[in-house]
């Protein structure tokens, strides 16, 4: 029986025609996003879901689609799809990373063009039978600074064109090597640095806790007067009611925005200011970008429900049937370790080597590699997956090694990760227990015995009395169960580190108070996912 697929949002009618020539039956029924109850009610005959951002895949509809198989993302963002209820119910989440970056860049090159030279009220001035050639005094791109703010894939591009533009530009990523930097033609520099010397400054991260209003007031005021701001990756970036008082005030001399912290905007404080031009989240409209994120994913359900093969998923590594049986835990370790690494470092990432020890050599390497690698990343960029992380990790230039070797130790197997930066090395290595659970065993080259949970709490510190009872207390005290604990040590008052595992997530005042102690070099939050 030939496997069938709905398309519920409005997607090409070639993507549509490929799933029929591949032999997929498919439905295709544009407007039925919109309607959660008839969706909920029509989901489970159909074994693949191709959508683009008007449908919203919540849980409930979900538990209706007891069929559902896959669900294929015209478009990188998933932020309508809920992931972890998804894969509970074993439905796998593919996107298309890289098919409108093109198209987004040059959206933000359009609006840096439309800020500088005042486009939109000029136009609308002189289709009102005025003539206000000296009222409209707009500002050259040539030789000025452009600041970008995430230099990955689609940031990249926006560099590459204010180059031809013969534009001076500065990158500011934690991600992105000095080596990248110069084959790129940009100047690396933090951030304080790049708001200090750019012109214009166009923001390509992600909307992270770490990137959320990375331009608020206080961040506004250091950018140098006459400055122009454009954003067309992430609502929530900059404060917009900060942006607007800056451009009342005449320090921020305009601002181009494609996107909103909250969407559909239908009012910001943005909203009828002079010199502010606004799009509705039109960043990857373009005919040709619609058209190849929508074949790319009428091809990627169709390899997977008729042949098994999985590209761009998020919740599921590219591997065959046969080897997803015995890798699975494996796979999960290696995300677990790359997650740990990923959350404790905040600097530009050189190299990650990879150390696979005995029976776990002589698995898929390339896909537990992706496992590791996007476990690392995510910390910065919650939309990589293991097929996209690989990719972003070679574009900043970050070296990947992956060394075999024969059972050396106690276990079996054993992962060991080592991330290198331009100060430091952060290792910790782990394996599989018998009963399929991975656990971290090195630290630091301390060796542990740690179960990994949902959310954990790890510390340093010099081994000195005291540190069990202090965190023992202050987890009670706060109301935070204890359902691990870990130590370990390199030697008697020297390195010593704790692990752990909660029951619930750690309030941030709680995480102060360790802190504030003067007890620990170091206390982090993490969260891993065990689902």
């Amino acid at each position: 029986m030939a496997p069938r697929v709905l398309v519920s949002d409005k997607l090409s009618e070639t993507a549509v025609q490929i799933f029929r020539d591949r032999g997929v039956e498919v439905d295709y029924l544009p407007d039925l996003g919109k309607d959660k109850e008839k969706l909920a009610e029509i989901i489970g005959q159909y074994d693949g879901l191709a959508i683009r951002s008007a449908t919203k895949v919540t849980e409930k509809i979900l538990e209706k689609a007891t069929n559902l198989k896959v669900i294929g993302r015209a478009g990188i963002g998933v932020d309508n799809v809920d992931i972890p209820a998804a894969s509970k119910r074993g439905v796998i989440v593919m996107n298309t990373p890289f098919g409108n970056s093109v198209t987004t860049a040059e959206h933000a090159i359009a609006m840096m063009f439309a800020v500088a030279r005042q486009l939109p009220e000029a136009s609308t001035s002189t289709h009102a039978g005025k003539w206000e050639k000296n009222r409209f005094m707009g500002a050259e791109l040539f030789n000025k600074t452009l600041g970008v703010i995430g230099a990955g894939n689609i940031g990249g591009i926006v560099c590459d064109r204010a180059l031809g533009l013969k534009m001076k530009v500065v990158a500011y990523d934690p991600f992105l090597s000095d080596e990248r930097a110069k084959a790129m033609g940009v100047q690396k520099v933090e951030l304080d640095e790049l708001l200090a010397r750019a012109d214009f400054i166009t923001l390509h991260v992600p909307l992270t806790d770490k990137t959320r209003n990375i331009l608020n007031a206080e961040n506004l005021a250091k950018t140098r007067k006459g400055v122009r701001i454009i954003n067309c990756a992430r609502g929530g970036l900059v404060d917009e009611a900060a942006l607007a008082e800056a451009l009342k005030s005449g320090h921020v001399a305009g601002a181009g925005f494609d996107v909103f912290a909250v969407e559909p905007a239908t009012e910001s404080p943005l909203f009828n200011l002079p010199n502010v031009v606004v799009t509705p989240h039109l960043g990857a409209s373009t005919t040709e970008a619609q058209e190849n994120v929508a074949i790319q994913v009428a091809e990627q359900m169709s390899d997977y429900l008729l042949t098994g093969a999985v590209q761009n998923a998020l919740n599921m590594p590219s591997v065959t049937a046969e080897e997803a049986a015995v890798m699975g835990p494996w796979l999960k370790l290696a995300g677990h370790l790359g997650d740990f690494v990923g959350q404790l470092t905040d600097e530009p990432i050189r190299a990650i080597n990879v150390l696979y020890d005995g029976a776990v050599a002589e698995m898929n390497l390339k896909a537990l590699n992706c496992a590791v690698i996007s476990g690392v990343m995510k910390a910065a960029n919650p939309d990589v997956n293991m097929v996209s992380a690989p990719v972003i990790a070679k574009e900043r230039g970050v070296q990947i090694s992956t060394t075999r070797q024969e059972k050396s130790g106690v276990f079996d197997a054993f992962i060991k990760l080592t991330v290198v930066t331009d100060t430091r090395e952060r290792s910790v290595a782990g394996t599989v227990f018998s009963d399929g659970k991975p656990r971290f065993i090195q630290i630091k080259g301390i060796n542990i015995d740690a179960e990994i949970g949902a959310h954990m709490l790890y510390t340093t510190n010099e081994d000195v009395p005291g540190i069990i009872g202090l965190l023992g207390n202050t987890m009670g005290k706060n109301g935070v169960n204890i359902a691990n604990f870990t130590l370990g040590r390199s030697g008697v008052g020297q390195d010593a580190i704790a692990l752990l595992y909660l029951d619930q997530a750690i309030d941030p005042k709680v995480v102060e108070t360790l802190r504030n102690t003067g007890m620990f070099r170091q206390v982090r939050p993490m969260q891993f996912d065990v689902a």
